[in-house]
């Protein structure tokens, strides 16, 4: 589906505030609240918007440790890549999983209330994922950024190559 210039304008007012009234998001939109809900409808009905949550701050539930980590496969076979990633879901530790390129096969993001708790869920139950050949961890000592909003500037209009290309002169002229 084709968002336009409106689409993205309520898309980056949602992103910062998903509790917005639609008479005000309409307003700031330029539309009346008939027609702005019948597109928020659409982006929703279409899975460009995919819910609305409430992001907690992880220091103040008692979660401050993020862990990166790299996990290395045995075997990069459909079938041991589907079983690591089916057992990665089932872990509320889990944030972030990452299929990646290079060295290793998958990122993980993790939280932890502490280091014993990271030792614990590392020995009981990542260890215990079968086909696991290396597991890296490396701990965030500091968050410098943290966005959960999309970058949606509006598209600029895309040119035709009739309007790109300098007219042909005929060799007469």
């Amino acid at each position: 589906m084709e968002i336009d210039a409106i689409d993205r304008q309520i898309l980056r007012i949602l992103q910062d505030d998903g509790r917005i009234p639609i008479v005000e998001l309409s307003d700031r939109v330029g539309l009346s609240p008939t027609p702005c809900l019948r597109r928020l409808r659409r982006l929703e009905r279409d899975g460009i918007i995919r819910g609305y949550s409430v992001h907690v701050d992880q220091v103040s539930v008692g979660l401050p440790v993020s862990v990166f980590v790299r996990v290395t496969l045995e075997r990069q076979a459909e079938t041991e890549l589907e079983l690591f990633e089916n057992a990665i879901s089932a872990c509320p530790e889990v944030m972030e999983c990452y299929l990646m390129t290079g060295t290793s096969d998958f990122l993980l993001r993790i939280v932890a209330a502490d280091l014993f708790a990271y030792e614990q869920f590392l020995k009981t139950t990542l260890t215990r994922i079968r086909g696991i050949a290396n597991i890296q961890s490396s701990f965030a000592l500091r968050q410098i950024v943290y966005r959960t909003a999309l970058p949606l500037e509006e598209k600029p209009p895309v040119a035709s190559k009739k309007a790109a290309m300098p007219a042909r002169r005929n060799k007469r002229d």
